[in-house]
């Protein structure tokens, strides 16, 4: 059933969520059955594996090795490049005023702004006069990123320097980390 839940999940997913699947309150036991099934994936010698992140958190995904070989075959990416920028900017500064981004990403930015709203992957405090914005927690789990805002900017400025660093970052956004790809 954990395999079944990460599968169909597509993103990373508590204990406390993994355990209401499987019918288990604790969290100890939930721990150890999905540490299991991560230790049968990795003898299995797959392109898939399964790996526990931060805040009690397990993922299944691709290993990171298959994803330049089959990148071609997604249907279609999570985001075209202008709103990639958008969140990307917003993930980094959050949190961070809606005028601001306007002004760094011009004014196409309000569109890309409704559109990441859409999704789910931003938000505002809408009990202020000015729109501050920032990553909800489903952006967090759908890219694999800590929760902690501060844990999350560490691994973000990682991911734009290795996309830098390997001439990507123009041309993919492709998360290293494996998982789902910001491209």
């Amino acid at each position: 059933m954990i395999e079944a839940a990460l599968y169909v999940a597509g993103r990373p997913l508590d204990l406390k969520t993994l355990g209401s699947i499987i019918g288990v309150r604790s969290k100890r036991k939930t721990r150890r059955l999905a540490r299991e099934l991560m230790r049968e994936y990795q003898k299995r010698k797959t392109a898939l594996e399964i790996l526990e992140l931060e805040d009690e958190r397990f993922v299944l995904q691709l290993k990171p090795v298959y994803s330049p070989k089959v990148r071609r075959l997604a249907v279609r990416p999570l985001l075209t490049p202008g709103p990639l920028k958008t969140l990307a900017y917003i993930a980094y500064r959050q949190p961070v005023l809606q005028k601001q981004v306007a002004e760094v990403r011009g004014s196409q930015a309000y569109r890309h702004i409704k559109h990441l709203r859409e999704m789910g992957l931003i938000e505002y405090d809408k009990s202020s006069e000015m729109r501050v914005l920032k990553t909800t927690s489903y952006f967090a789990d759908y890219f694999g990123l800590s929760h902690n805002l501060t844990k999350m900017k560490r691994q973000l400025r990682k991911i734009f320097k290795d996309l830098s660093e390997s001439g990507e970052g123009k041309a993919s956004k492709d998360d290293s980390k494996g998982g789902h790809q910001m491209r």
